[in-house]
């Protein structure tokens, strides 16, 4: 039987509705303004929902502060039914106090499998992150596992103690870590992945540690502790903004070749000083990861010019089952020759039937951006092509036309995206 979702967008309307009958339960209440007493008072009704299986619940931009946490706490605690848990409650205040009566309050949850937790922006610092997630450890039936501590001034102790305690969750099979912006460091990316490579069940891994300055050593680090899995099959990582160089680039690349059942791989570098050569040696290195099938690659402000985009290009036609490519190289100074380079050696990637390709902001006049779409014509199984080409020199409308002439005399070409706005 299917169960009735109740959806409450007021405080007011919820406190009036039959709380007994609630299995499966959506509030919504961002940026309401509810404080400390309104958190109190959402709390005082959940403790009498008790047949609920499912909560979604949006409190974030609230200001409920450490004190309304307490008391959505002890509504969790009497929780012994819950399964499923969306808790949002970014920008609200809770400092390391709110963060470790939510994780006492999580780990009487004996029945959560699933639970999404966004705690962004609330100085919970390391010893809340530590504590947060020493408690989370006891939820022994978690499965899935979505985890927002983005911008918290966790430090590297406070990732490296998130991994320790996470190994814990010996049934965790799908996780998501959002730890942007908290100064982890090289130490702290390298604490963390040796610690999750240990979660024996963990084949889907999504981590996003942007702009955690971890540089060429955490970048090292991070690839040499995950190549020890061979259980992830899907991984996203998001490193934008931390100073990778080129040598940071090539290890992670060469690391992650070691991951052999590796097929669907996200990894995002924009903002970083990889140039030519680490693009270059990144594409041979992922070349070897032979089961991939696939690949979106974010290597935007990177300072690639037409020697890193060729040399990406001349790598990619070596990934034998790659059929799905996202493609994203903006404002990387690659010129005509690049775009052409690039486009050439797609036309090599047989396999290839989905790509969207990024290359604004690249300096690439009308001809050449005319020559690129003749290229990618030649994909033989290019079904769906997504095609962002922006400059500010050249009339848009005109060149989106001259290029989609171009693409759509590919006898195979299904549906064609052309982007060209500013």
């Amino acid at each position: 039987m299917i169960q009735q979702i109740k959806y409450y967008n007021t405080l007011e309307e919820f406190l009036n509705s039959p709380l007994q009958s609630h299995q499966v339960l959506h509030i919504n209440m961002i940026t309401k303004k509810i404080g400390e007493k309104g958190a109190s008072d959402l709390s005082s009704a959940l403790v009498n929902c008790t047949n609920l299986s499912d909560l979604t619940l949006d409190l974030s931009s609230n200001q409920i502060g450490a004190t309304g946490v307490s008391g959505l706490c002890n509504a969790l605690s009497n929780s012994s039914n819950l399964s499923n848990l969306k808790l949002l409650l970014c920008q609200n205040y809770i400092g390391a106090i709110g963060a470790l009566s939510l994780g006492s309050a999580l780990a009487k949850c004996t029945n959560l499998s699933n639970l999404m937790l966004d705690l962004g922006f609330n100085k919970i610092g390391a010893n809340g992150s530590s504590g947060l997630c020493t408690a989370l450890a006891n939820c022994t039936n978690l499965s899935n596992l979505t985890l927002v501590l983005s911008d918290n001034q966790i430090e590297a102790i406070g990732a490296s103690d998130l991994g320790s305690a996470l190994v814990k969750c010996t049934n965790l099979t799908n996780l998501n870590l959002g730890l942007y912006a908290n100064r982890i460091g090289a130490i702290g990316a390298s604490g963390l992945a040796t610690a999750l490579v240990n979660c024996t069940n963990l084949s889907n891994l999504k981590l996003d540690i942007s702009y955690n300055l971890i540089q060429d050593e955490g970048a090292s680090g991070l690839g040499s502790a995950l190549s020890k899995s061979t259980n992830f099959s899907n991984l996203t990582l998001e490193l934008r903004g931390n100073k990778i160089g080129a040598i940071g680039a090539s290890s992670l690349s060469s690391a992650l070749a070691k991951c052999t059942n590796l097929s669907n791989l996200t990894l995002l570098l924009s903002t970083n000083k990889i140039g030519a050569n680490g693009t270059q040696g990144l594409g041979n290195a992922l070349a070897n990861c032979t089961n991939l099938s696939n690949l979106a690659l974010d290597l935007s402000a990177n300072k690639i010019g037409a020697a890193g985009a060729s040399g990406l290009g001349s790598a990619l036609k070596n990934f034998s089952n790659l059929s799905t490519l996202t493609l994203r190289l903006s404002d990387n100074k690659i010129g005509a020759n690049g775009a052409s380079g690039l486009g050439s050696a797609l036309a090599n990637c047989i396999k290839l039937s989905n790509l969207t390709l990024d290359l604004s902001d690249n300096q690439i006049n009308e001809i050449a951006a005319s020559g690129l779409g003749s290229v990618l014509a030649n994909c033989i199984n290019l079904s769906n092509l997504t095609f962002r080409l922006s400059e500010k020199q050249i009339n848009q409308t005109q060149l989106s036309l001259k290029v989609k002439n171009k693409c759509l005399k590919s006898k195979r070409l299904v549906v064609l995206k052309m982007i060209s706005m500013w």
